[in-house]
């Protein structure tokens, strides 16, 4: 565990999470916004993991729930089978992901009112950064790098948002498997098992009770939870390995992308970071999570 506690401490995996929390602020809209779910439920898709599971996965075509279960890897594998392919016999990957998107700028677009010369510029450095981002063993950061730019800048950087956020999801689950943490297994060791998790969860993540239970017990062999079910300090110190070393992978395009430009963008983010947490739209247990 030493060279993630390094790992910890060293400025460019630092810069990497929080530039990435700011940004994920942004992509976050597409979960929470009325006027995306009203988009998708015209193409017919059912509201929740549905909705949630044929935008985020379409750029890599109709894949089955195989295919989703290993790139979303914290997502039941019986829950996604519920819902692919069936979400594919009424509308195709690229009619989800054009009407998510064009949905998500519709929900932007206000947000932007009066600090457009902000947005332009957080746009054109957020493209620049993605564009940096390795696709090396990042399924879901090169299907998303497929998907063509936008023209309005407020959707720029939502796309850029996106595949910050995708490539470094690959990168999180290749350290989860490294690691030997399962699904479920991410999700306790972070909190601990309690009711309220369960029920924030379940219905987001499709996991039954008995899946649940079984993943406690697990952890509990192992010795990374605790006869309660909280965290013991050798699941905690899992925990953060697992955490240090996704900073520590996600580095690299920052250190390229370089200092001065990404203060740039991290201060031309700030007033629509800003209006998005303050707004209410997205619940405070999110933005608390995302922002720290």
């Amino acid at each position: 565990m030493d060279e993630g506690r390094a790992a910890t401490a060293s400025e460019p995996a630092v810069v990497a999470r929080r530039l990435w929390s700011r940004l994920e602020v942004v992509h976050t809209v597409a979960y929470f916004s009325p006027i995306v779910a009203d988009a998708q439920a015209r193409v017919g898709l059912d509201a929740g993991l549905m909705s949630y599971t044929a935008a985020r996965i379409g750029p890599l075509g109709a894949v089955g729930p195989e295919t989703a279960a290993a790139v979303f890897y914290g997502f039941s594998p019986t829950a996604l089978a519920a819902v692919l392919p069936a979400a594919w016999e009424w509308a195709t990957p690229t009619e989800v992901v054009a009407a998510t998107r064009d949905a998500v700028g519709r929900t932007l677009a206000p947000f932007c009112d009066g600090i457009e010369e902000d947005v332009s510029r957080a746009a054109e450095l957020a493209r620049e950064v993605a564009d940096l981002h390795s696709l090396a063993g990042r399924p879901m950061g090169a299907a998303r790098r497929a998907v063509p730019w936008p023209d309005e800048p407020h959707l720029v950087l939502w796309e850029a948002a996106t595949r910050v956020r995708e490539t470094r999801g690959d990168g999180h689950v290749a350290c989860l498997v490294a690691a030997d943490v399962g699904g479920i297994e991410s999700h306790l060791l972070a909190r601990g098992d309690s009711p309220r998790l369960r029920q924030i969860l379940s219905p987001r993540r499709g996991w039954s009770d008995p899946e649940w239970d079984a993943a406690v017990r697990r952890l509990v062999e192992r010795g990374w939870l605790d006869g309660e079910a909280r965290p013991t300090p050798a699941g905690t110190e899992v925990h953060r390995h697992v955490e240090a070393r996704t900073d520590v992978v996600a580095a690299a395009p920052w250190v390229a992308f370089g200092d001065a430009k990404t203060a740039r963008l991290e201060a031309s983010l700030e007033p629509l970071v800003g209006r998005l947490v303050d707004s209410g739209l997205l619940p405070g247990v999110v933005t608390r999570l995302i922002t720290g």
